[in-house]
């Protein structure tokens, strides 16, 4: 699972990086099997995922148990922290990096499997939802999906021992956890966590490899010489939500490099992408990952729909919800996503317009994706944020409001500017101008929240 830790690339004093302190495989090794000797038998454990060290041994550790690692958000508040450990049973747990097992427990355990009684096939990790839709749910990945992500990405990425990953995610969620840490572990590339993701230790982390989410790429663009220490690198990668068009733009201007964007859920881990060296066009995420099938299930005459698909990297299911497990597929097998996507009939290539709960916008009997609009927005010069929402009328069914961060235009002109870019139709009918728009952990506008009037204009 986790090669570079058998000793495949051999052992460096800085093979992890996390937040400016240093280990070589064989510490981390060692402190992940002082975990694992300490969860043994548990039915899952938790820890506080903060930046660091602790994290990677709490993750590692778990994979030598074969013991589920449930993280924790450090800035959830006590109920969401109560609930997810009640619903997981997990065991709360303090890690020491510097204690390291001894004796017998330290040579049990290998990176190279699993424990005695687990396989690759049974639970790995647990990650929660964020909860938009009630309680937050367990998803349930096992090793054997995150193993088959990781190998699928490392071929479409080019990824390998050669590299330096640097990225500065958070350690609770698929892309920081996932790729971030057992992505570099399992191709045996140097990791260098930064702790914050800022653009001035992203420039001064010298990786060939970059991971960063839309919020951390705008931050670096609008950082020219932060940017311009990027150019370097082999592959800048983006996801977890979309990068608008005009960021893409200065990436490329900046560095050089056209940013490769990706798209996945919890439940499906990473699934499509575009590649290293492959044409990479903004506002695409590219095409489906090695024994991944996709379908657009789209109304007839409609060129979107909700993207489904079905392949090795799926999740397990949610955890003691097997109602909510059965709900997330179709008749035939098929994990409904509840994004709305086209596909490009001549390359496969696919566009992600938005979620079907929120971005799907049905104004005037026309079916219309809310990230079109958003990306026509951020293209004026004066706007700088864009959330484009539909809300009830009693004559269109659902009008188009646009949340926007600009200075220096009108709602008017920025009306009039969308309907010149795209069909009359998708111009929005109200745009409410705020300072900033709420956003969660990972980046994503925090739409229901525009949408309960919680979120102030300016």
């Amino acid at each position: 699972m986790l090669t570079a830790l058998d000793g495949v690339y051999g052992d460096r004093e800085d093979a992890v990086c996390v937040a400016g302190r240093t280990a070589s495989y064989e510490e981390l090794l060692g402190a992940a099997r002082a975990v694992a000797a300490d969860v043994a038998g548990a039915p899952a454990f938790a820890v506080t995922a903060t930046a660091s060290l602790e994290t990677v041994a709490a993750a590692v550790g778990a994979l030598l148990a074969g013991v589920p690692f449930v993280p924790l958000p450090p800035d959830a508040g006590p109920a969401e922290r109560e609930h997810i450990l009640r619903d997981s049973g997990a065991v709360l747990v303090d890690v020491d990096f510097a204690r390291r097992a001894s004796g017998s427990a330290a040579a049990s355990g290998s990176a190279a499997g699993w424990a005695a009684g687990a396989g690759p096939d049974d639970p790995a990790l647990v990650l929660y939802t964020s909860g938009t839709t009630g309680a937050p749910k367990g998803v349930v990945l096992t090793g054997a999906a995150i193993a088959a992500d990781l190998d699928a990405l490392a071929g479409a990425w080019q990824w390998s021992a050669e590299d330096t990953l640097v990225h500065g995610l958070p350690l609770f969620h698929v892309h920081g956890l996932v790729l971030g840490v057992l992505g570099a572990l399992r191709t045996g590339s140097r990791l260098v966590h930064t702790g914050r993701p800022t653009p001035q230790a992203y420039a001064e982390a010298g990786g060939s490899l970059y991971f960063g989410v839309p919020t951390v790429w705008s931050r670096i663009a609008a950082d020219p010489q932060a940017a311009g220490a990027l150019s370097g690198a082999r592959l800048l990668v983006s996801g977890s939500a979309a990068l608008p068009a005009p960021v893409f733009r200065d990436l490329e201007r900046l560095t050089g490099m056209r940013p490769v964007e990706r798209y996945g859920m919890t439940e499906t881990l990473i699934t499509v992408s575009g590649r290293a060296g492959g044409e990479v066009r903004p506002g695409t995420v590219g095409t489906p990952l090695p024994g991944i099938r996709t379908r657009i299930a789209a109304e007839p005459g409609a060129e979107i729909g909700e993207l489904q698909l079905t392949g090795p990297t799926l999740f397990a299911g949610y955890l003691g919800r097997p109602e909510a497990t059965a709900a997330a597929y179709t008749e035939d097998g098929w994990f409904r996503t509840g994004d709305i996507a086209a596909v490009d009939e001549a390359d496969g290539v696919h566009r992600i317009v938005g979620r079907a709960s929120i971005d799907m916008i049905k104004s005037g009997g026309y079916r219309i994706g809310a990230g079109e609009i958003e990306n026509a927005l951020l293209d004026h010069p004066a706007v700088s944020e864009a959330a484009v929402v539909g809300v009830p009328d009693a004559d269109l069914g659902q009008r188009i409001v646009a949340f926007v961060v600009a200075e220096g235009v009108t709602g008017a002109e920025l009306t009039d500017f969308v309907a010149a870019h795209l069909s009359v139709h998708k111009r929005p009918r109200e745009v409410r101008f705020v300072t900033s728009l709420p956003r969660n952990a990972m980046g994503k506008p925090q739409k229901k929240l525009l949408l309960s009037g919680e979120f102030g204009v300016r």
